[in-house]
């Protein structure tokens, strides 16, 4: 919990000054688009490797080099914003994403210890503490970083990529010297007896076998998608309304409260109530936040501050009772590489959703985008209530 403080205040200071710093390096809102979308490349591309090596390494030395790769990804933005070179922004961001497909299992190491009915709520910990890395991180880094990298005679811009890779550098500093012994070791699932690694279309493929995995991936993936893609549209919206940059920011900021500060509270009531059970409830949440934002006119902010903030709150049921239920669903030894599976095909996902919904905005209207979103939460509702429904009905079978 104390390593992800700094990682995911490392990576919301990186991404927030992306778009803007290529935006000043190129002139092209498009271009600074993509150099903001690239983080998802990156964070797809490391899923699947990241877990191979906790599996054969461990989850500390995975970690490290997650946030390692992810410093250096810092670093080299840092480089292209000094030198105003575009590629190397976009190269650096890349790395970032690493960072946050490291910041991302860090909630699969903190379940590997805890008992069956507690592994959700250290999730749910777990995703509680980023909150205090992700909504300071971008305030931090183009706030008084900004003006200390301006006061030395570096870029202003330059400033969230010192302070990225300063973070980067104390999470896995921690991470190396406290996290011992590890948790894999305590499992007896890493050393040489270890086994070979499978690879990703037999991981997709085991996922696909077991019904609670395929509910969780489900889960996973719809609240990624509908979070991202409304997310991402949302301040296009908003500006076509001429609002004030102020009310955006402060619409983003309780959509990142809803997704992590009720976490603790998400992780009690999935070891309470039962994975189904929240499942359902956060496909609800997803459905009723994407209608409210949608329905709400450009001109106006009441229904997108509620809507976005029960968007986080919907995507934080998934993620959280996601987790857990495909962490339950296989044995110790097979765990690792599904959740790097599950993870990069939540990212894909996440990445998908957000780099189409400029082009679906403009193409059918973000109420539209907002409304097809609710139907696929709706969908999420469906398979969680026919899951529960069948396990519910094989009881009174398995007994006799």
């Amino acid at each position: 919990m104390v390593s992800v403080v700094p990682a995911t205040m490392a990576m919301g200071a990186s991404f927030a000054g992306s778009a803007v710093l290529a935006e000043d390096i190129t002139g092209s809102e498009t271009l600074a688009t993509l150099a903001a979308g690239s983080m998802s490349i990156g964070s797809m591309a490391a899923a699947v490797p990241l877990s191979r090596r906790m599996a054969r390494l461990g989850r500390r030395r995975g970690l490290v080099a997650g946030w390692l790769l992810g410093a250096v990804g810092a670093v080299t933005a840092l480089f292209g914003a000094v030198l105003s070179l575009y590629p190397l922004v976009v190269l650096g961001i890349i790395g970032v994403g690493v960072g946050q497909a490291t910041n991302l299992a860090a909630r699969y190491a903190v379940a590997d210890l805890a008992s069956d009915d507690r592994r959700a709520s250290a999730i749910g910990l777990l995703v509680w503490s980023s909150t205090f890395g992700a909504a300071s991180g971008p305030a931090i880094a183009l706030g008084p970083v900004a003006d200390l990298a301006g006061f030395v005679g570096l870029p202003e811009l330059s400033g969230p990529y010192v302070l990225g890779a300063a973070m980067y550098l104390t999470a896995l500093l921690i991470t190396h010297t406290w996290l011992r012994p590890d948790p894999l070791e305590v499992l007896g699932t890493i050393g040489s007896e270890a086994p070979r690694p499978a690879s990703p279309l037999t991981v997709i493929r085991r996922i696909a076998a077991v019904p609670a995995a395929r509910l969780a991936l489900l889960s996973m993936l719809v609240g990624q998608l509908v979070m991202v893609g409304v997310m991402t549209a949302t301040p296009l919206h908003m500006t076509s309304g001429d609002q004030d940059l102020a009310v955006i920011g402060q619409v983003i900021s309780l959509h990142i409260i809803g997704m992590y500060a009720f976490s603790p509270i998400v992780g009690w009531l999935v070891d309470r109530l039962g994975t189904h059970a929240v499942v359902t409830l956060g496909g609800l949440i997803l459905f009723i936040g994407a209608e409210l934002a949608g329905h709400t006119d450009p001109e106006h902010s009441a229904g997108l501050f509620s809507g976005l903030t029960l968007i986080g709150v919907g995507w934080s049921c998934g993620l959280i009772a996601g987790s857990a239920l495909l962490t339950n669903a296989f044995p110790v030894h097979q765990r690792v590489e599904v959740q790097g599976g599950a993870d990069f095909v939540m990212i894909t996902g996440g990445a998908v959703g957000g780099m189409s919904s400029g082009a679906l905005v403009e193409l059918l209207g973000y109420q539209s985008l907002s409304h097809y979103s609710g139907i696929a939460a709706l969908i999420l509702v469906a398979a969680a209530a026919g899951a529960w429904l069948t396990a519910r009905l094989s009881r009174p079978r398995q007994l006799a």
